[in-house]
């Protein structure tokens, strides 16, 4: 574990790159179980999560080999169906392994999933959907004993969209026999991610972007290449960096529309926004205005990934603004850390929704990373507060950013990445 130290007030200026997404490779590495073959992954994120993902690969008796941003997996020879729970409980996502499993050995082991602790994220549309498909569960002791003796397509109805649901269950019928029919699907593009990586393997595969998506199970998929979609929360990131300092800077390698949820927001907070091809160019005025509310939504609404790091940049915003959390319960843990530093943020009854009023200026603090993108805000906080600002448990960041220090230190940052103090005392003389 480390400690990002940073000292403020420094506009940020250049390009940058956001590099490949978190969100994509993850559900992609997943499904690269089930062609029992080659595949190549270009672009992949340096980042911890996708390092878990390639243990988890291994551990299933995958080869799974990781250099300069392509990732090689050979599923051929899998030798096991169970996912190590210590491997589920650092990263959520790897419940999608599930799916992927069951489509192609017709059993999985895993335990409830972890990762940041965002509040109650129950899996009952995952379970509920492969039961349907004819999947057997067994819960005991929290680990998950899945087994099917062959899926079979069906008509899936989610009340409200879900990103991890919908992911598993086209993993699992793209095996399967018969159609599969998934309404109410995530729109994210994550999923039509998911479903071009598919494609290229052979799968029948309709509809990821729209809420129905229609898969024709196959009976044999073959070797693919594929290239991940730029991470569209890193972009954000990025852009709320730079207008959190009053700065002026160009994304490249980004697809506009993907990020366009945010940087309209960005464009109503004062910023001056042109989209291009492929790069989003953003000048920051002197003093940030605030915008009335921001409310989380599903794809193509606002990004829950996103509310945490605006939380930072409204807090010195002329105006206040009220936030509303809908999709996660407990995607609160920054705040506190953010009043250390002077940000005025009022609570609402539901702990979900809060009022930001915005401050002249931050004053950098300690202050601890509780989750992934709490801990970007945390960053993003003292990159405009005056003084020294130490954002500890860098673990968390580390999660979903590739070396955002070196990024955010291209780009004018004073930031630097450092052992804990703890890891100071303790290395040996």
């Amino acid at each position: 574990m480390g400690e990002y130290h940073i000292r403020g007030m420094n506009p940020l200026r250049g390009k940058i790159s956001p590099g490949g997404s978190k969100n994509a490779v993850l559900p992609i590495l997943a499904a690269a179980v089930l062609n029992g073959g080659k595949s190549v992954i270009f672009g992949c994120p340096d980042i911890s999560d996708t390092h878990i993902a390639l243990k988890i690969l291994r551990a299933l008796g995958c080869k799974a080999d990781f250099n300069d941003g392509v990732i090689t997996v050979d599923s051929e020879d899998l030798k096991c169906t169970t996912v190590p729970q210590e491997y589920i409980k650092k990263m959520r996502s790897s419940i999608i392994f599930m799916g992927s499993l069951l489509g192609r050995a017709g059993a999985a082991v895993v335990s409830h999933p972890g990762g940041c602790d965002l509040g109650e994220r129950a899996i009952d549309y995952h379970i509920k959907a492969l039961l349907k498909m004819g999947a057997v569960i067994r819960e005991d002791a929290g680990i998950l004993h899945c087994r099917a003796d062959g899926l079979t397509g069906q008509h899936i109805i989610f009340d409200t969209p879900s990103v991890g649901a919908t992911e598993n269950v086209m993993l699992a019928a793209v095996l399967a026999k018969g159609e599969t029919v998934v309404t109410n699907a995530a729109r994210e593009p994550e999923i039509v991610d998911l479903q071009n990586f598919l494609l290229g393997m052979g799968a029948k595969v309709a509809g990821a972007g729209t809420e129905r998506i229609v898969i024709n199970g196959v009976t044999k998929l073959r070797d693919t290449q594929h290239t991940v979609i730029p991470d569209r929360i890193v972009a954000g990131t990025f852009l709320t960096a730079a207008a959190i300092t009053g700065g002026e800077i160009t994304l490249t390698n980004v697809v506009p529309e993907h990020i366009y949820p945010i940087y309209t927001r960005l464009a109503e907070a004062g910023c001056t926004v042109k989209e291009e091809e492929d790069r989003i160019h953003l000048r920051a005025p002197k003093r940030l205005v605030s915008i009335d509310s921001l409310t989380t939504l599903p794809h193509p609404g606002f990004p829950t990934d996103m509310h945490q790091p605006f939380t930072s940049m409204l807090s010195i915003a002329k105006g206040s603004c009220i936030i509303k959390e809908t999709l996660f319960d407990a995607r609160n843990k920054h705040i506190p850390e953010l009043r250390r530093m002077g940000a005025e943020i009022l609570t609402l009854s539901s702990c979900s929704s809060y009022i930001v009023r915005g401050v002249k200026t931050l004053s950098g603090a300690t202050v601890e990373a509780k989750d992934l993108r709490g801990g970007a805000a945390l960053i993003l906080a003292g990159l405009a507060a005056h003084g020294k600002t130490v954002v500890k448990e860098s673990h968390h960041i580390e999660r979903g950013y590739e070396r955002i220090e070196q990024s955010l230190a291209s780009l004018g940052a004073d930031i630097e990445l450092k052992p804990s103090e703890s890891e100071e005392i303790t290395q040996p003389s």
